[in-house]
């Protein structure tokens, strides 16, 4: 299960090599600038939707880095259970940003960051020492669609970005598209047509070259790092907390999302060895998750969980190490005690930070695309389990509107891509014959379904 090498990439430098620090520095540097404008905007989006000052809203925006931070550093090295010693990058989603922004507004910022510190801890840390016993029911099949629907569903958000960002009164700009086009072009040449270290710091190559370009056409503004101070301190408490029900299971739905999407990203980073994350590696990855989540909550940050565009650079680069994540890590909490330079990073046009996306969430979808096919055999049942939970993921995704009817607990839940293309496969998966299914023995393809009745014995 965790030693099949077929299909496996490349890799210049394997989980435990350590690079020359300059290059490690480097390719730490990388990582940062392609997760580091999606994982503040998060605040920036809530912050301006609840009404936070300007020295608020930079104080969140200070959290998420520093928090971001040391989960990545907790994941590449571990503390005790906690951490998976696996490449990856964690940061705030978006998969939080619906609740976070309409909970803040109408109950107030303390009763987000309660149900936030409460979910966390409880759902995560629940799934992650139970992992051992649910892991029957994520064999590849189902942790490869939601690797595939991760990258899938980041592919408009990237391209959004590409065109200046949602509500830009630029959107669609000729300058916009062709700074999205420019990072792209840059980082698939250098990957494809040059080696050695141009090849693997392609994609920091290909946002500094944008970032240049929009800085020469004065696209880019720089008051935010002159009114940004020099060191900011974490405060607990800062906003309060509110422990109220609601709040609460609705973050915890969105936990049990976390959870999938942290399952899928652990799974697109070792599918780069041709394997499937072992027990202690899905364990620890989700106590990560879920433990920082709640710590963080309690200085006002919003919760971390693994970046899948990250993820995406390691396939792409070939770099697995470890120890470049770290470095990466170590860099985000920096950021987190100096609100001047954070600001300084998050600088970069949405248009240029869109090129990188677009082609991470891209590599993503192939990564998961390839862990479908390396351990699963397409017959007609697996067929039937790709089609329905890609089409459903994708559905709510183009189409959340089709919900409108469902109560509003209802729609978070199912208006999710992740956890609906997720889902469906599991319960197809679980309930349908056939060798990656819990429930049964491996099953002919041409075998008839048996009743589900039978499922139920199977149930813990």
């Amino acid at each position: 299960m965790t030693t099949d090498t077929d299909g496996e990439i490349e890799l210049e430098y394997e989980l435990d090599d350590k690079p020359p620090w300059l290059k490690s520095l480097l390719l730490g540097i990388q990582h940062v600038a392609v997760m580091i404008v999606p994982a503040t905007a998060v605040a920036y989006i809530v912050a301006g939707a609840v009404g936070l000052s300007a020295a608020d809203t930079a104080y969140i925006v200070q959290m998420v880095l520093l928090f971001s931070g040391l989960a990545t550093v907790v994941q590449a090295y571990t503390v005790g259970p906690v951490g998976a010693r696996l490449p990856i990058v964690m940061g705030t989603s978006f998969t939080f940003v619906g609740a976070a922004t309409s909970i803040g507004a109408s109950a107030g910022l303390g009763a987000v960051f309660g149900a936030i510190l409460v979910a966390g801890f409880v759902v995560e840390g629940l799934i992650g020492w139970q992992f051992e016993r649910i892991k029957p029911f994520f064999p590849p099949l189902v942790t490869g669609l939601v690797v595939v629907i991760i990258g899938l569903y980041l592919i408009p958000v990237a391209i959004d970005y590409s065109a200046g960002g949602v509500g830009a009164s630029d959107y669609g700009a000729m300058h916009n598209v062709g700074l999205a086009a420019l990072v792209l072009f840059v980082s698939v040449v250098l990957n494809l047509f040059t080696s050695g270290v141009t090849r693997l710091l392609s994609t920091l190559v290909g946002i500094t070259v944008g970032y240049a370009a929009a800085v020469a056409f004065g696209l880019v503004n720089f008051a935010p790092v002159a009114e940004a101070s020099w060191v900011a301190v974490p405060r607990p408490g800062a906003f309060g907390f509110a422990f109220e029900p609601v709040p609460i299971v609705t973050f915890a739905f969105l936990f049990l999302v976390s959870a999938m999407e942290t399952v899928g990203d652990m799974s697109s980073v070792t599918a780069a060895e041709g394997r499937t994350p072992t027990d202690e590696e899905f364990r620890g990855g989700l106590f990560t998750d879920g433990l920082l989540s709640s710590v963080g909550a309690a200085f006002g940050a919003f919760p971390v969980t693994s970046f899948s565009q990250n993820a995406g650079i390691v396939n792409f680069t070939g770099v697995m190490s470890r120890h470049v994540v770290g470095v990466a890590g170590v860099i985000l909490a920096l950021l987190g005690f100096s609100p001047k330079v954070g600001a300084a990073v998050t600088t970069i046009p949405s248009a240029v930070f869109g090129g990188a996306v677009l082609l991470m969430a891209g590599m993503v979808a192939a990564s998961g695309v390839r862990l479908v096919f390396l351990h699963t055999d397409l017959d007609r049942r697996n067929m039937v389990i790709v089609g329905v939970s890609l089409g459903l993921g994708l559905g709510v995704a183009t189409r959340p509107e089709a919900l409108q009817g469902l109560p509003s607990a209802a729609r978070t839940f199912f208006g999710e891509p992740v956890i609906m293309t997720a889902l469906t496969a599991l319960v197809l998966n679980t309930l349908t014959p056939g060798e990656q299914s819990p429930l049964f023995d491996a099953a002919p393809d041409e075998t008839p379904a048996e009743s589900p009745t039978v499922a139920a014995s199977g149930e813990d």
